[in-house]
């Protein structure tokens, strides 16, 4: 069997003393996708920030591509393969949108050409200034940029928090193309639980910093119990 592509074994997680993951055990396999569901304050922006190296490893270890990464500085991380993308929108507003994306190029798949692909909203405005963007398409260059450094595993932080329904839309339609198309691996955060399932092939449930639930995201999708008791998401209500 092959290697799984990320891996979290055992791992124990927080801030100072106070322990926000306790036993996370996940594996996210080449051209998986996650979705992480909880209610607020449970864990799921921790459990990504761990994985960049942004957190304390209290117990446990974290796996990319095969190699025990838990000890390494979080732009080495980066290089071997982890792409992230915050919640906030982490551009340069003084640089043009094509010099945003180049400035940060590594190479592989993900150029130039193939994100504007992806996102044709940003080929329109290549030369406007980061700063002349809306918040929506600022998200969009954020994820173009965390892809032109073409990595293997794409962590996305509530990538449609607060965005217009059109941009929305259009974000939804590149994560997909993604995860589906271009098999990119990813491992999203999502508030709207339906639309992360709709996004991803498989999912889990945190509660109170564990992992209780695991399932497929489509039998998840149509599981209104689990939803309803963890999320207190009445499908068909929103």
């Amino acid at each position: 069997m092959a290697e799984p592509l990320l891996e979290f074994r055992d791992v124990r997680a927080g801030y100072g003393d106070a322990v926000v993951l306790d036993g996370v055990s996940l594996v996210l396999p080449a051209n998986g996708s996650l979705a992480l569901l909880g209610r607020n304050g449970v864990g799921k922006t921790t459990l990504l920030l761990t994985a960049m190296g942004f957190v304390r490893l209290m117990r446990g270890s974290i796996f990319l591509d095969g190699k025990d990464i838990s000890k390494l500085a979080p732009h080495k991380r980066a290089r071997l393969g982890l792409g992230w993308v915050p919640q906030e929108r982490d551009i340069f507003p003084s640089l043009s949108v094509e010099e945003n994306l180049t400035v940060a190029a590594r190479p592989g798949r993900w150029d130039v050409g193939a994100v504007y692909g992806l996102f044709p909203r940003l080929k329109e405005r290549r030369t406007n200034m980061g700063n002349q963007l809306s918040g929506g398409e600022q998200q969009m260059l954020t994820i173009a940029r965390t892809l032109m450094t073409n990595p293997s595993v794409l962590l996305l932080d509530e990538p449609l928090e607060g965005l217009a329904p059109i941009i929305v839309e259009e974000l939804t339609a590149a994560v997909k193309k993604m995860a589906e198309d271009e098999g990119i691996a990813l491992v999203l955060v999502e508030q709207h639980a339906q639309v992360a399932l709709g996004l991803t092939k498989d999912a889990v449930i945190i509660e109170r910093g564990e992992i209780m639930h695991r399932a497929p995201s489509a039998d998840l999708l149509n599981d209104s119990g689990t939803l309803d008791r963890y999320l207190g998401l009445k499908l068909g209500g929103g």
